[in-house]
């Protein structure tokens, strides 16, 4: 599904301020780990039935919810689409601050569930066992659900990353698949100068792409210990990252063109923009929403620095238990049926990219023919880029405001080709001041 890149920073600030409070006037704002319980109670819960809420953006969403009260008609699922993630978070937000209204399950992004996390507003899984269910998941999702020694949602999707390319476009200017970074450079000059048309992708400074790209080129640069918290982007990986995407900057092969606007759209579909390193639940988005690249496109590997195979998380979420819930052992059980159990294949058939290992080995999802991409098994491709996900990535407990003040600070080094490290080392200020006030210990380098 296609991840919204818009984050507002007064949203943000208030956000995280409102967090902190609610997790203070707990009595906690660590999320210590539960002790690890069984599923016992979950299932009486289940069977005794009553009713949640559960909040939700996704497209697969109200066919789980429908085929959940199908197999348990003694539950009540009231869904409710609080909008996508700033929308939805804005108004979990404030539910929290309020101390009613919240949702018993919510959907969360792995880059932000963190901050939900680290103010005491979710409900530990492990208390009900689900700890046991680590190897049913790819180890890059299941890491992104743990928090402070803690599990707070079972992972849905994934996004490792790959390429896709227009094959179309690469075979008319002679362009063989890119295997390497040095030779996706390139290829885009290759491609610019035979066609000043065309560019080899576009980028006009987006927060996640750029963390995924450095989490890919080996770069780790935040470190959290509670509340104490390290921000450097002057880490080898990083400078390998920039080093290697000032190139395309700086020369200008990057198409001038937002990401996921019309135009973008647009661009996709008539060749402008050749190629995109995204997560792999983009070929959704390619079937719906670029309907004149049907038959162009394929899918490749991620390029790497030195053609080993290596690629990195984009995009993501879970679903989490909410504290304020009156019935939380029946909404893990939702939970875990939703991504654990019967609703695994509503959400692949709506077009999603699981994140079980099952599904993720299964003969009849890896083999599958795309017709959009040529009949090619493109999942073989995803499937494999699952398996390499660098390990140890970790966000910040207060990842969307961060995100939120990218434009402002590394974002100009895309509009002025001054130069990434120049523009992550204002970014690493900002973040470094505003946790700080917001009661973080935070450090640079």
């Amino acid at each position: 599904m296609s991840r919204i890149r818009l984050r507002a920073k007064a949203f943000a600030a208030v956000a995280l301020a409102a967090a902190l409070a609610a997790g203070c006037s707990s009595g906690s704002t660590s999320g210590p780990a539960a002790a690890t319980g069984t599923q016992d109670s979950v299932d009486a819960a289940l069977k005794a039935g009553g009713t949640i809420t559960y909040w939700s953006w996704t497209p697969s969403a109200k066919d789980q919810v429908a085929a959940f009260e199908k197999q348990y008609p003694n539950v009540k699922v009231n869904y409710v689409n609080a909008g996508t993630n700033k929308e939805e978070y804005t108004k979990l937000q404030n539910a929290i601050k309020a101390g009613s209204g919240a949702p018993d399950v919510a959907q969360i992004e792995y880059y932000a569930l963190p901050q939900f996390a680290l103010t005491d507003s979710l409900v530990n899984l492990d208390q009900y066992g689900f700890g046991a269910f680590e190897k049913d998941y790819s180890a890059s999702t299941w890491a992104q659900v743990k928090s402070n020694n803690g599990l707070y949602g079972l992972p849905q999707d994934s996004g490792p990353m790959a390429l896709f390319y227009n094959k179309e476009v690469f075979d008319k200017n002679g362009i063989a698949v890119p295997k390497t970074w040095d030779e996706y450079i390139a290829a885009a000059k290759k491609l610019h100068a035979a066609d000043p048309t065309k560019y080899i992708t576009s980028d006009t400074g987006d927060p996640g792409f750029a963390l995924s790209m450095i989490w890919q080129a080996g770069g780790r640069p935040f470190s959290v210990d509670g509340r104490n918290v390290k921000v450097n982007f002057g880490d080898a990986g990083t400078k390998k990252w920039t080093a290697m995407w000032d190139q395309l900057i700086q020369a200008k092969l990057l198409a001038p063109v937002k990401e996921w606007s019309d135009d973008w759209f647009r661009a996709l579909g008539d060749g402008t923009i050749s190629s995109l390193v995204t997560g792999a639940w983009m070929p959704g988005n390619f079937i719906s929403s670029v309907p004149g690249g049907s038959g162009k496109w394929a899918v490749a590997p991620m390029p790497t620095y030195d053609g080993k195979p290596v690629t990195a998380e984009n995009g993501g979420s879970t679903q989490s238990v909410v504290k304020q819930s009156k019935n939380p052992a029946l909404a893990a059980a939702f939970v875990r049926w939703l991504n654990h159990d019967g609703g695994v294949q509503p959400f692949i058939k709506s077009g999603g990219f699981p994140s079980t290992t099952a599904d993720l080995t299964a003969p009849a999802f890896v083999d599958q023919a795309v017709p959009y991409f040529g009949g090619q098994k493109i999942n073989q491709v995803l499937t494999q880029a699952s398996k390499d996900v660098a390990p140890g990535w970790t966000y910040l407990p207060y990842q969307t405001y961060a995100n939120s003040v990218f434009s402002d600070t590394a974002g100009k080094a895309y509009l002025n080709a001054t130069g990434l490290d120049a523009g992550l080392a204002a970014w690493q200020q900002a973040i470094v001041d505003y946790g700080n006030q917001q009661g973080f210990t935070v450090s640079a380098g």
